[in-house]
Order: structure tokens, then sequence, then C-alpha cells
């Protein structure tokens, strides 16, 4: 890789870094910021399943069980 093109892969490893540093300016204070990082990441991780490594129907009855089990602990 040479000229422009040198520089564009180290600009998209930080697109995730950039990317919660423009969500962190958003909030005033740390505090703030730190309790909704802290739920953000549990609903989440609790969500979020790789699409690529599932076959669709795995993947959908994965998902069901996930929305299933976030409805019985907000029911709660």
């Amino acid at each position: 890789e040479t000229g422009r093109w040198l520089n564009n892969r180290a600009e998209n490893s930080h697109l995730p870094f950039r990317r919660r540093e423009r969500a962190m300016l958003r909030f005033r204070r740390m505090r703030s910021l730190q309790k909704f990082a802290s739920v953000h990441a549990s609903v989440s991780n609790h969500f979020n399943s790789e699409r690529s490594l599932y076959s669709r129907p795995n993947f959908k009855k994965n998902r069901a069980a996930a929305l299933a089990e976030w409805r019985s602990l907000c029911a709660a």
C-alpha cells in the first residue's frame, strides 16, 4: 500500500475509538456517562451476537431467547 491509502488502514482502525469519543462528548458530567455506559454495556452484551457466526435459524432462535429473557427481566 502506497500513497494516500497508506494512512487509510490506521484511520480505519481508530473508528471504534472515535465513535466512543463522539458519544462521550454528549455527556456533561462523568458520573452520568458512567451510569449510561454501565447500563449500555450490559444491554449491548445481552443482545449483541455475531450474525456471521450463526446460521439464520440459530440466530433468530438466540435472538428470540434473549428478547424473552429481557422481557422477563423488565417485567420483574
